[in-house]
């Protein structure tokens, strides 16, 4: 088991131990749970400068925030709906399967995008020039097989190539793996992993070695610029925890602000809080990626959600992006 994975697991394991609540409480407790990149470079500033702490103090509240990491959209919906966390970071497909699912219910919604960050898929199989040179030999790791965002990008590429409700034509030569470790495993040669369709920083660190290249990105797949990932909440904690949710809202808008101009320190930021022993400078390219913006107004997610709902994977199909997500993004152009 690899040192990056035993925290995951650890707190996987707190988090099914926690008592259940309902998710009401007082103001001033704040619990998110992210995963690995730099997508998530917003959160890490907002925990190093303590931006939700600042904001709330401006409204009157003391918060205490807690920072747990999980790896799958799938185990964040959990730990969302049992009420061990207030506040998710997931993919655009883990999030309207869940804002689906509680309709009526919990009302999970999008508090608001992390950035415009392509998602690669990636190989060190030399046969393997697009998704058609797949063989049952094969193995693709990706966070959560069939419900994360990767896997989800993954069944809309493999349609358009393989035809009209073909969606699911590779998902049994993939596994579930967190994007460090499945980089590890790529890297590796062992060849338990052939492919992975990761995430920044750890596709361009894979790409380094020669014997690895891209097959696909996410933005050919979509069709243009996407905001991969997503904050959420339930509806009720934000109705009775205004002012931690406003301070939130407000932190992650200073830090998406303070990351476009300050892309050095947001760099060094990044290998702190993550504890990486990657080149500062190396995810300094990353984030000067043209490709990359840390926008918090979600783009492409209505794509998903037509396509969770003709396959049948969400059962209510939305109007509009802005059915899924909070007010306060409405006046935005999102889509």
């Amino acid at each position: 088991m690899s040192a990056r994975r035993l925290p995951v697991l650890l707190s996987m394991l707190a988090l099914l131990s926690a008592p259940l609540t309902s998710g009401a409480r007082a103001e001033g407790r704040l619990r998110i749970v992210e995963q690995f990149g730099t997508v998530y470079l917003p959160l890490h500033v907002m925990r190093d400068q303590k931006l939700i702490e600042k904001h709330g103090k401006a409204a009157g509240v003391d918060i205490a925030v807690e920072w747990i990491k999980l790896s799958g959209g799938a185990a964040i919906n959990d730990a969302l709906l049992s009420g061990a966390v207030d506040v998710g970071g997931a993919g655009a497909g883990p999030v309207i399967v869940l804002w689906d699912r509680t309709r009526g219910s919990s009302d999970v919604k999008i508090v608001a995008a992390l950035g415009e960050q392509p998602n690669y898929l990636i190989t060190s199989n030399p046969d393997v020039k697009t998704l058609k040179d797949f063989t049952k030999t094969d193995k693709i790791a990706l966070p959560a097989v069939v419900v994360s965002q990767q896997s989800r990008l993954l069944q809309i590429a493999a349609e358009k190539e393989f035809g009209e409700g073909k969606y699911n034509a590779l998902d049994d030569i993939t596994v579930s793996l967190p994007h460090p470790d499945a980089t590890t495993a790529l890297l590796s040669g062992s060849g338990a992993i052939t492919a992975h369709f990761s995430n920044p920083p750890f596709q361009e660190q894979a790409l380094q070695n020669p014997k690895v290249h891209k097959v696909l990105s996410s933005y050919d797949i979509m069709g243009g610029r996407i905001t991969p990932t997503l904050l959420y909440a339930t509806t009720r904690f934000r109705s009775e925890n205004p002012k931690t949710y406003r301070a939130l809202f407000d932190a992650l808008t200073e830090a998406s602000d303070w990351i476009a101009t300050h892309k050095a320190e947001a760099a060094a930021t990044y290998i702190r809080v993550e504890q990486s022993k990657l080149d500062p400078a190396f995810i300094r390219s990353v984030i000067d990626n043209p490709d990359v913006s840390f926008t918090t107004t979600p783009q492409g997610t209505f794509k998903y959600a037509s396509f969770l709902a003709r396959i049948g994977a969400i059962r209510n199909k939305p109007a509009s992006w802005k059915d899924y997500t909070f007010e306060e993004l409405h006046g935005r152009p999102g889509s």
